[in-house]
């Protein structure tokens, strides 16, 4: 590897220099590559030479844009199974944030300090932060798929990421989004009540599940009867649905798991079994008769999965309005008068509440339970998730009457 000084006089006649730094790549191919100032090029110089040793480097001519190297990161997704909602949302961030303010760019030509920019370009066009980390994370998976196939040296993401505190971002973050509140995201003991007491027909059944398992809004749909067992009153989650209906894997590795039911919940599912719509199997007895069997839990009139809206539209909004667990929507109606809305709009609340219920005190009507079993309950991944979201919920063990209690054992 060579540096030399090259001169040349434009057909203006003016005189210009340059220097160029000569080079042979790391699969034997002759380089060049030309600098205005010469400390540049032996900036250059060091940085290839360290790279070509560790057969990472990348020639600017060879390299390729950001998004032809989002394509084939699209593609290898696609190849690899990945489940489609994930692929959709690689796509969204490839179409909607990448590729509109980086698609251009060569992948050699990404550094730390670029990917910092296209950070605070994300944020100056209205991406939240949450939005940005997740575009950024994609980005990072791009630039890891660029760089095993040899496309780019480096992961300028990943070098970023490194050098930042990422538990302090993550932990800036939770500050603004604030803890979860009951009454607010989690639903009050009375308003359970409430429900538990309104909701009736097919629905009953699933919110009552969802209010005493905490499963997942996909875990509930994804429910086989196979997996309901009664003698041992449990319920064990082994598959969920996308939001395309399509059954796959649960979330994580922990989100296979067996999760006690409750009395009540067992009787009802007992009583629902003998009503639930069968699936078409799609063959005929020897009569000729369409074959029909049970599959799933909850499904749809057909027999088959049944969509999120349909268990929040059909289901917990109604159950909620009836109930009286409802607020004021802000709008009025045709003659002037306030209307009112389900105060809790997604599933995701019941499982809030389930976490609450696992979490508080025998005493206030909780089950008391430890961190690590209310970790396990939920299917988290780890007791820090679990301990991220909830662990404002556990007792204190400080209270001014414990710790009246402690002082007069120690001192008599």
């Amino acid at each position: 590897m060579s540096i030399r000084k090259r001169k040349w006089t434009t057909t203006q006649g003016a005189a210009k220099e340059a220097w160029v730094v000569d080079y042979v790549d790391g699969q034997g191919a002759r380089r060049l590559k030309t600098f205005p100032r010469k400390k540049d090029a032996e900036a250059f110089e060091t940085t290839a030479s360290f790279e070509i040793k560790e057969g990472t480097h990348v020639a600017d001519s060879a390299s390729t844009t950001v998004a032809a190297a989002a394509d084939l990161w699209i593609a290898a997704a696609e190849a690899a199974g990945l489940e489609r909602s994930t692929v959709a949302q690689y796509r969204q961030h490839r179409d909607l944030h990448i590729v509109p303010f980086l698609g251009t760019q060569h992948l050699s030509k990404l550094n730390v300090p670029t990917v910092r920019a296209f950070e605070d370009t994300l944020r100056a066009n209205g991406r939240s932060a949450p939005m940005i980390r997740k575009v950024l994370g994609s980005l990072g998976a791009l630039l890891g798929d660029a760089q095993e196939r040899g496309l780019t040296g480096r992961n300028s993401v990943r070098d970023m990421r490194g050098r930042r505190r990422v538990g302090k971002e993550r932990r800036q973050e939770q500050r603004q989004k604030g803890k979860l509140k009951v009454g607010v995201d989690i639903p009050k003991r009375e308003e359970i009540k409430a429900i538990a007491g309104a909701v009736a027909g097919r629905w009953r059944p699933l919110l009552l599940t969802a209010i005493f398992t905490g499963l997942r809004a996909s875990e509930l749909r994804g429910l086989r009867w196979s997996d309901v067992d009664f003698e041992k009153r449990e319920v064990r989650v082994h598959q969920r649905a996308d939001r395309y209906n399509e059954i796959g894997k649960p979330k994580s590795v922990a989100g296979e798991r067996s999760v006690p039911l409750p009395p009540m919940v067992l009787n009802t599912l007992r009583e629902w079994k003998l009503a639930c719509p069968k699936r078409d199997t799609g063959r005929r007895s020897d009569v000729g008769d369409v074959i029909k069997e049970l599959e799933l839990v909850f499904p749809n009139g057909h027999g088959n999965v049944e969509s999120l809206g349909n268990l929040i539209n059909r289901g917990l909004v109604p159950a909620q309005l009836a109930a009286g667990v409802t607020i004021d929507s802000g709008k009025v109606d045709e003659d002037g008068n306030p209307m009112i809305a389900a105060k809790y709009t997604g599933m995701h609340s019941l499982r809030h509440f389930y976490a609450s219920w696992c979490i508080n005190p025998v005493s206030t009507g909780g089950q008391g339970l430890p961190a690590k079993v209310v970790q396990e309950r939920l299917g988290h991944s780890s007791i820090t998730m679990t301990m991220d979201v909830y662990g404002h919920l556990f007792p204190r063990g400080d209270d001014a009457g414990e710790l009246e209690a402690a002082e007069r054992a120690l001192l008599g």
